[in-house]
């Protein structure tokens, strides 16, 4: 920037940078927009909707989601994005509308633009255009927005949610919500509120890439309207398009709340304004929900108290409600703005967005795994749980299924010396990785979670891992020793695990029988009631008990699964 830009800018921020009565600003605009309610309805003294309440009616929602994307420059200016910098410092002449200033697209923040549209299944345009979203406030000084309303650059996405993403369990296995359009736009600056009645500007934020998600309304549950959030989220920060997520402010959603009643037609309480979808309930708009749980509790409270306003008689007006974390209601900010309000017309100083197939091609065969895919791989071909597999594509931004996967190759090598599996010891594989993963997420888990440590795959290394598992696997150490073994290359040992068994005598000795039979017979005797309630009452469950001394007494010597036929057989226990 040049030194009469920066003279420039340092003025105008001078000016904007700080405003005051910002609350009495904000009211007379919200009294401004308030239209009159054929019968107003006081909803301070509702109670809760009771469950033949919710049965009357059907709820509706849709989501906008806005997401920064993980791109080095703002949309339209030369300016480095930024999360945390000092306020101000990344400020193009562009980002605070100085006079004569006009928008430069970045073909940078295509990239993850594009990268999300085809992790939502979006068709992606090869031609759109920028349009100007009137609307004057102090976060936005030009008095408009440049986004993608007539034109965006990708349309009809869908996405689908499963059981174990959370939805709600009366919508079945499965729910398909479709992608009405992805539009690239500016974000506003961010503002800062300093009470009573002043707030303070950072201007960093203003034209930080954004795309904005559009829903169709198709999601009938607050629990499912949550799952699907998170897992766009998720989506999009696996294909690396966002930078942050809701907890660090990188992904905010608004939600379009409406209800009708299940058996009623068409009338004044139900206007067909809802995305053009007809017979809806007229829609309330709650912006700016910033976390999973806001918007799970925003839908609620705004739920049972649309259902209040319409069984007391009243009708439901289209306005913008806002919503705070606790709060058992939404509170109105101002009247639900139209397309005529905002008076769109296309950006004249930008040209057509052009993308071609070739890039768009390019970019597909580049994905990286969808969570989706990764879970149906680990349930599939790893023999995991849904519970295990979801834990570990989710934890510690998928490093720990990295993880996981290098163990599993550490340990195929171990087993297989870089020749052929054989088919048995693919199924023998199969089963390890079970046990690979109960290690990776409960054992390495549970000493993080007591050092209050942040996960890395160097505090033991996979080999180490692997062939701990194999010697646990061969019965050459008993599972005391591969978890004592484990936590002290957890803690940092540098010895070689292969060493350690051997100079410390930690292998399992190859003990005569007789020596089972003799331990074994002892505890027997030691305890008659367990005895009889095993052999009489048939509760199998008891001969845990009698291992687990067995092992004991055995001070890390006996094998388990000798242990285990030894007392079957003393207990006339059949093998399962």
């Amino acid at each position: 920037m040049n030194i009469i830009a920066k003279g420039a800018v340092r003025n105008a921020l001078s000016k904007f940078l700080v405003f005051q009565g910002y609350q009495a600003t904000r009211s007379r605009h919200n009294a401004s927009l308030r239209g009159s309610n054929p019968k107003q309805i006081d909803t301070s003294v509702r109670r809760a909707v009771d469950n033949e309440a919710l049965d009357r009616w059907e709820l509706t929602v849709g989501l906008e989601i806005h997401a920064q994307l993980n791109a080095e420059y703002k949309l339209f200016s030369g300016a480095q994005t930024s999360a945390n910098d000092r306020p101000n410092s990344h400020v193009a002449p562009f980002d605070f509308a100085l006079p004569g200033s006009q928008p430069a697209f970045q073909n940078g923040t295509l990239l993850p633009a594009i990268r999300a549209a085809l992790a939502l299944n979006c068709c992606i345009q090869n031609r759109s255009n920028f349009d100007r979203k009137h609307y004057f406030y102090a976060d936005q000084p030009a008095g408009y927005q440049i986004t993608q309303y007539y034109q965006p650059f990708a349309t009809n996405g869908s996405i689908v949610l499963h059981n174990y993403d959370g939805i709600s369990s009366d919508d079945g296995e499965t729910v398909e919500v479709g992608i009405k359009q992805i539009q690239l736009e500016q974000d506003t600056a961010k503002t800062i509120l300093q009470p009573p009645d002043e707030a303070r500007l950072d201007f960093n934020r203003v034209s930080h890439p954004l795309i904005e998600i559009i829903t169709l309304p198709q999601i009938h549950r607050p629990q499912t309207a949550a799952a699907c959030v998170k897992k766009i989220q998720a989506l999009l920060q696996a294909v690396n398009a966002v930078s942050t997520g809701m907890e660090l402010g990188g992904l905010r959603a608004d939600v379009n709340v409406s209800m009708r009643r299940r058996d009623a037609g068409e009338s004044p309480a139900y206007r067909s304004d809802h995305h053009s979808q007809a017979k809806l309930g007229q829609r309330t708009e709650i912006k700016n929900l910033s976390s999973i749980k806001a918007v799970e509790d925003a839908i609620i409270a705004e739920r049972d108290r649309q259902i209040f306003v319409l069984e007391n008689g009243g009708i439901v007006e289209g306005e913008t409600r806002g919503w705070t974390l606790g709060a058992s209601d939404t509170v109105k900010l101002r009247g639900k703005e139209g397309e005529v309000d905002y008076r769109y017309m296309p950006d004249p100083d930008l040209g057509r967005l052009i993308l071609s197939s070739n890039l768009i091609d390019t970019i597909a065969e580049r994905l990286p795994r969808l969570p989706d895919e990764k879970i149906q791989d680990l349930v599939g071909r790893h023999g995991l749980t849904i519970k295990d597999a979801r834990t570990l594509v989710d934890l510690d931004d998928g490093e720990r299924l990295d993880y996981f996967d290098i163990v599993c190759e550490e340990y195929a090598a171990l087993r297989s010396h870089s020749k052929k599996l054989s088919v048995a010891l693919q199924r023998a594989e199969r089963k390890s990785s079970v046990i690979i993963a109960n290690w990776t997420l409960h054992e390495l888990g549970g000493l993080l979670s007591a050092q209050e440590a942040a996960f890395s795959a160097n505090k033991v290394p996979a080999r180490d891992l692997a062939y701990i598992v194999m010697m646990l696997e061969d019965e050459k150490i008993s599972g005391r020793t591969a978890k004592q073994l484990f936590a002290r290359k957890f803690k940092g040992d540098a010895q070689d695990i292969k060493s350690m068994i051997e100079r410390e005598s930690l292998m399992l000795e190859d003990l005569p029988e007789e020596r089972y039979v003799s331990i074994a017979r002892e505890i027997i005797v030691q305890n008659p009631v367990m005895v009889a309630q095993i052999k009489e009452k048939g509760q199998i469950g008891k001969l845990a008990f009698f291992i687990g001394q067995m092992m004991r007494r055995g001070k890390g010597k006996f094998v388990a699964t000798k242990a285990e036929a030894t007392l079957r057989r003393l207990l006339e226990v059949p093998k399962q």
